[in-house]
């Protein structure tokens, strides 16, 4: 068996090519940035060519970098972005546009639309999704009828879609040679389109959204072979594990006991918890998704938690307000404060997600006195991400009826203690990162691909690997808890129907 297993990891803002060893450690890594469009307010897109070029180049770079061949790894396995709709024609690869991003909300007139007759959960017992702006089917959907030429293709059926997973696993296995057209129960479960009790494209939505099924990927486990990577370096590498982003970072923490969770603080956060093979659904805001299918087991189930605007929060003030001059400035700015001075930011700039599901709200910065300075501004965003992690806390618990006794955190945001006690604070209680903080979510998908091709035996090797890392202890007093967070509730309550 060769010595090491790989991961295909593209997030929001950059991809990244991990190489692992049997115990779950880095061996090489190599990583780059895509560029964000937003073509107008709302709206967010994203290169497709940009991301399979980049993809390419990091893998090519991690290999040479580390003196690796394609030999030496058992297989590789595919994170990803979730939600994100590309389209592009069979024929040629070329995408008949940008992808739409996850955040975009130019679909906001359809969820509108749809929601009139039924509520906004009117797919909600088949899919687990409410209707909104953040899921594949109805940015399927605005492409098909605003894109020029792009519904002939797809009634002639050159036109396919799929998350980027599927985008990637085509151009990786030969792309208009013969490429796959793939991807997985759990992207499957966020495009709004598959019924979660079959695990099959739902005919009745795909009418309702009018899609043809012809354009859909094959829907597969999460851990399996699904064909042979065919371009250098990789030529000859088994794809062997597929998760969208959130459920890797479940995996690759071993949550796979019901009443596990993890937090993944990114970009957005993404906070699951392992339901078993007993789908829940929610009654307080939250998603029932697909946490993962590892070959012909059972499909496991997931409670989630989506909040769009986390660590983006943090680029924003560095890339918009030029507050900061890199990400990790945040925190000593923070502390040049001992408290945020009575300000609150609820980063609502493409709405809210779980719990609340408001479309038409939108960013605020509450409690500005002339008192207040850049530094309480830097806490109040750090300390967003803690209260709306809180929020799904809340709401997770009140669904599955289960107390979480301890939160994993992962994600490019864990290196930030000032967060971390925070969160500890906010929650009261224990916050724990693993040592894999930064790589949690390509290692979940490097695992689905190991236990596909033997490269792990069980769950057993894989519980093995898992190490914490720092665990964070509440400080904060029942009543100072209290008092944060539910001014943090008031707040978020400015930002409501901000647009009409």
């Amino acid at each position: 068996m060769p010595a090491y297993i790989g991961a295909i990891d593209q997030g929001t803002t950059s991809t990244r090519f991990i190489v692992f060893d049997r115990s779950g450690q880095v061996v090489a890594s190599s990583q780059k940035e895509h560029e964000q469009i937003y073509p107008q307010p709302g709206w967010v897109e994203h290169n497709p060519e940009e991301i399979w070029q980049n993809t390419r180049e990091v893998i090519a770079d991690a290999l040479a970098t580390n003196g690796l061949r394609a030999n030496e790894l058992a297989a590789i396995g595919i994170t990803n972005q979730r939600e994100t709709t590309v389209v592009w024609d069979r024929r040629t690869g070329k995408p008949v546009m940008n992808a739409l991003v996850w955040q975009d909300t130019r679909v906001a007139e359809y969820v509108r639309e749809l929601a009139k007759s039924e509520g906004q959960d009117r797919f909600r017992n088949k899919t687990g999704l409410p209707l909104t702006t953040y899921f594949s089917g109805l940015k399927l959907r605005w492409i098909l009828e605003n894109v020029k030429g792009a519904r002939d293709l797809a009634a002639s059926g050159d036109a396919i879609f799929g998350n980027i997973d599927a985008f990637l696993i085509w151009r990786l296995t030969g792309g208009p040679k013969g490429g796959a057209h793939l991807t997985d129960v759990t992207n499957a479960s966020r495009t709004q389109l598959m019924n979660l009790d079959s695990l099959s494209w739902d005919p009745e939505i795909l009418k309702t959204f009018g899609i043809p099924p012809a354009m859909l990927p094959q829907i597969r486990s999460s851990s399996e072979v699904y064909g042979l990577a065919q371009e250098a370096p990789l030529q000859g590498v088994a794809i062997a594990g597929i998760l969208g982003d959130q459920q890797a970072a479940l995996v690759g923490q071993t949550c796979f006991e019901p009443g596990e969770a993890k937090n993944t603080y990114g970009t957005g956060c993404f906070l699951l918890m392992n339901t078993g093979t007993r789908k829940i659904a929610s009654n307080s805001g939250l998603l029932t998704t697909v946490g993962y299918k590892l070959g012909d087991q059972p499909a496991h189930y997931a409670l989630e938690g989506s909040i769009a605007i986390t660590g983006a929060l943090v680029q924003w003030a560095r890339d918009n307000l030029g507050l900061i001059e890199k990400s990790s400035d945040i925190e000593p700015l923070a502390r040049t404060v001992n408290d945020n001075g009575g300000v609150y930011f609820v980063p609502a700039f493409s709405g809210l997600y779980a719990p609340y599901w408001k479309d038409s709200a939108r960013g605020v910065i509450a409690g500005l006195t002339r008192y207040a300075n850049k530094g309480h501004i830097a806490r109040a965003i750090l300390e967003a991400t803690a209260f709306q992690t809180r929020d799904i806390v809340e709401a997770m618990e009140k669904d599955a009826g289960i107390r979480l006794d301890v939160l994993r955190a992962d994600g490019g945001m864990v290196g930030n203690d000032l967060l971390m006690q925070f969160q500890a604070d906010i929650l009261g209680r224990p916050v724990v990162r693993p040592v894999s903080k930064d790589a949690t979510t390509a290692l979940g998908a490097a695992y689905a691909a190991g236990l596909a091709v033997g490269y792990f035996k069980d769950l057993r090797d894989l519980r093995a690997n898992w190490v914490g890392d720092r665990t964070w202890q509440p400080k904060m007093t029942n009543e100072q808890r209290d008092v944060l967070y539910g001014l943090w509730k008031r707040a978020v309550s400015k930002s409501f129907d901000w647009v009409s």
